[in-house]
C-alpha cells in the first residue's frame, strides 16, 4: 500500500508543525550548566525564516547549494531549515573533514554560501579557489575582515533577513510554496571506505516519506523526547530531524560525544539513536565494572544476564516466559538492569542502532536489560532509513522489515536491491557512476549482501566488496568475525580482520581505554600510559585468550590464527575509518601494514 505522504517539501512539512503546535517544545540546545534550554516550534520558525531572508538577500535561489560545516548543534538545525526555506539544497560536511575535501566538497557541490562553526572551520577554505562562493556565516566567533570571501555572524545574517521580512512578510510562504517534492533537498557526501567522497542528490519528497514512515512503523510518537548527538552531517541525523518534524516530539539537540553519558540523566530522553559503538562502550562498561568488583557483585551480574538472556531466547522464539522466571527476572532487573537503565537516563522506550553493524550478542544484552535496540538499516543514498525492528516485533540479528511502501528484492548473487522515494535521483556531476548504481529496472544497488525472511524481515551478512576471499578459494565475511569479537571481549575498541587472497586469517585489534585502564587496575600496569599496557605481554595474552574463545565458534577457514593490539585507536583523521564509524579497510591495511606483514611472517602450522 503506497504510503500517504501529505506534504510538497520539507519546508512545507516544517511549517505545517509549526502551525499546528506553535507553542510546543522543538527544539532544546545545552543551557550555561549544561541543563537544556527550549524553543518552541514558533521560535525555530522565526529564526529560520530570518537565515531564509537573508539567504535569499545574499542570492540563494531554488536549489541553489548551500553548505554546513559544523557539529551538531541547535544552530545547524536552524541554518538547515533556513536553507531548505529559501529554496536551496543543504549540502553537509563533517567537521572533522580535512581542508582539501572539505574544499572539494564545497566546491564540487557549487555551494554558494558556507555556514561555519567558527573562524578553525572557515580557514579550511582559505585560499581556496571557488568561484560559487559568495559568502561565510559563522555560528562562533567574530568575522575576519581580511578574508578573500566575505564574512558575517549568523546573528548578523537573521537581522538582515528580519529586516526584509518587516519589509516583506510573506517572501518565505511565497518561496516555499514553489518548492515541489522533486526538488533538490541535500547533498551529502558519502566519506566512502575507499575513494573520494560522492555527492549524493536527495529530494524532497524522500526525505517528507522519511518523516512519515518513522511514525508508522512506531519509532517515533508525539510524547517521546529524543536525545539527538549523531552528527547532522551525516544522513542518519537528518533523517531523525525530518521524523521529528514530522511527529512534533521535542528533540535535545548536542553533538558533544564525551557529554553523552553525563547529560542522559539530565535530559531523560525516552528515545535515542546512535551507531553501534556508542552501544559497544555502554555494554563494555558494564561488563567490565562487574568483572573488576569481582566476588558477588560479579556472580550476581552473570546471573541476572544469564537470567534476562533466557527471557529473551523465549520471547525471540515466540514462546510464552513462565511465571517462575518471571519473578527471577523481577529480581535481576531490581538488583542490576535498573542500575544500567538509570545510566540512560531512567525513561528510555526505544533506542535505535544505525550506520553500522550490531552484533547480536550486544543487542541481546541490552534486550536482557529491557532496554531493547531497535536495529536499522539503509544508505547515505536512500535518505538513511530503509528497514527497521518495529519496536513491539524485534527481531535480534535482522534490520527489520522494509519501511513504508519501499520496494526490495534480493538479486541472484545476494544484493540487496532496493526502490522508492527515498533513493536518491543520482550522485551529483556522476553520470556514468550514477547510471552504474541501478538495475536495468531503477532499482538502487546497495552493496550489501543479505536475506528476506518469509516475514520480511532483513538480514545483512556483509559488504558485497568486503568478503574476503581466502588463497584456498574461501570466502570470509570480516565484519559478522569483528561483531562477534566485539561482544566476546568486553575491552575491544576497533577489530578488523584480514585475509583477502592470503592463506590464513589474522586480526588488528584496538582496546578501548577507559576498559583497559580498569583491567589493569591494581597490577604492576597500573598508572602506566595506554601505549605500555596493550603493548605488555600480559595484555597479548589476555586478546589471546578472547580470540580463543571467538575461533571455537568460526569455521575453521575462517579462525584467526594471529592477532596484533594495535598501539592506538583507529582515527578519522588517518583514513582508518569514516565519520560514522565504518572502517576504511584500504586506509587500515596501508597504515598499519608492516604489523600485518609480520603476522604473514613464517608458518603457521595446520592450516
Amino acid at each position: 500500500m503506497a504510503l500517504d505522504v501529505p506534504y510538497r517539501s520539507i519546508p512545507d512539512m516544517f511549517l505545517k508543525r509549526v502551525a499546528a503546535t506553535p507553542d510546543r517544545h522543538a527544539f532544546g540546545r545545552p543551557g550555561p550548566d549544561d541543563s537544556p534550554v527550549w524553543l518552541t516550534w514558533a521560535q525555530v520558525a522565526d529564526r529560520a525564516k530570518a537565515v531564509a531572508a537573508g539567504l535569499h538577500g545574499l542570492g540563494v535561489g531554488q536549489e541553489d547549494p548551500v553548505a554546513i560545516l559544523a557539529n551538531t548543534r541547535l544552530d545547524w538545525v536552524i541554518a538547515d531549515f533556513g536553507i531548505m526555506c529559501a529554496g536551496g539544497a543543504t549540502t553537509t560536511v563533517y567537521p572533522t573533514t580535512e581542508p582539501e575535501d572539505a574544499t572539494y566538497i564545497i566546491s564540487d557541490s557549487g555551494s554558494t554560501v558556507l555556514f561555519a562553526e567558527d573562524p578553525g572551520q572557515a580557514a579550511k577554505i582559505a585560499g581556496a579557489d571557488l568561484p560559487a562562493l559568495t559568502h561565510v556565516v559563522l555560528f562562533d566567533g567574530e568575522p575576519d575582515p581580511s578574508a578573500a570571501v566575505p564574512q558575517l555572524t549568523l546573528a548578523q545574517l537573521e537581522q538582515q533577513g528580519a529586516e526584509r521580512l518587516a519589509e516583506d512578510p510573506e517572501l518565505v510562504d511565497r518561496l516555499v510554496a514553489e518548492i515541489g517534492p522533486d526538488h533538490l533537498a541535500t547533498l551529502i557526501y558519502t566519506s566512502g571506505t575507499t575513494g573520494r567522497p560522492k555527492g549524493v542528490e536527495l529530494l524532497h519528497g524522500g526525505w517528507c516519506w522519511e518523516g512519515v514512515a518513522q511514525e508508522a512503523v512506531g519509532l517515533l510518537r508525539e510524547d517521546d523526547l529524543q536525545y539527538l548527538w549523531l552528527p547532522l552531517s551525516h544522513s542518519f541525523g537528518k533523517t531523525l530531524l525530518c521524523g521529528a518534524t514530522h511527529v512534533g516530539l521535542p528533540t535535545y539537540v548536542d553533538g558533544r560525544v564525551d557529554k553523552l553519558v553525563e547529560l542522559l540523566s539530565v535530559v531523560r530522553p525516552t528515545l535515542m539513536c546512535g551507531a553501534p559503538r556508542v552501544f559497544e562502550k555502554v555494554y563494555n562498561k558494564s561488563v567490565t565494572t562487574a568483572q573488576s568488583a569481582g566476588g558477588a557483585k560479579a556472580k550476581i551480574f552473570a546471573w541476572a544476564v544469564g537470567v534476562g538472556k533466557e527471557k529473551v531466547a523465549l520471547e525471540q522464539a515466540g514462546k510464552p516466559v513462565p511465571g517462575g522466571l518471571k519473578v527471577k527476572y523481577t529480581v535481576a532487573e531490581k538488583l542490576v538492569f535498573s542500575k544500567l537503565q538509570a545510566r540512560l537516563g531512567g525513561r528510555i522506550r526505544v533506542l535505535v542502532s544505525g550506520a553500522a553493524p550490531l552484533s547480536p550478542e550486544i543487542a541481546t544484552f541490552f534486550s536482557a536489560a529491557n532496554l531493547p535496540i531497535s536495529e536499522g538499516y539503509g544508505l547515505t543514498e536512500s535518505s538513511a532509513g530503509n528497514f527497521v525492528n518495529p519496536p513491539d516485533g524485534l527481531r535480534i540479528g535482522t534490520v527489520g522489515r522494509a519501511m513504508g511502501d519501499l520496494e526490495c528484492r534480493i538479486d541472484t548473487d545476494g544484493e540487496i536491491l532496493i526502490k522508492g522515494r527515498p533513493v536518491m535521483r543520482g550522485y551529483h556531476n556522476l553520470p556514468e557512476e550514477t547510471a552504474a548504481a541501478f538495475t536495468e529496472d531503477g532499482f538502487f544497488r546497495t552493496g550489501d549482501i543479505g536475506d528476506l525472511d518469509a516475514d520480511g524481515y532483513l538480514r545483512i551478512t556483509d559488504r558485497k566488496k568486503d568478503l574476503v576471499k581466502t588463497s584456498g578459494g574461501k570466502y570470509v565475511a570480516p565484519s559478522h568475525i569483528e561483531g562477534m569479537f566485539k561482544a566476546t571481549c568486553p575491552y575491544t575498541s576497533q577489530a578488523v580482520v584480514i585475509g583477502q587472497a592470503r592463506n590464513y586469517c589474522t586480526m588488528l585489534v584496538t582496546l578501548d581505554p577507559d576498559a583497559i585502564t580498569g583491567w589493569a587496575a591494581g597490577t604492576a600496569l597500573e598508572g602506566r600510559p595506554y601505549a605500555e599496557i596493550v603493548a605488555s605481554p600480559e595484555a597479548q595474552a589476555m586478546v589471546e585468550e578472547y580470540v580463543a574463545q571467538l575461533n571455537s565458534k568460526l569455521n575453521r577457514w575462517e579462525t584467526i590464527k594471529r592477532v596484533t593490539i594495535l598501539p592506538r585507536d583507529l582515527t578519522i583523521e588517518d583514513g582508518e575509518i569514516t565519520p560514522s564509524m565504518k572502517i576504511k579497510r584500504r586506509g587500515v591495511e596501508s597504515n598499519f601494514s608492516a604489523e600485518i606483514d609480520k603476522m604473514y611472517a613464517g608458518t603457521i602450522a595446520d592450516l
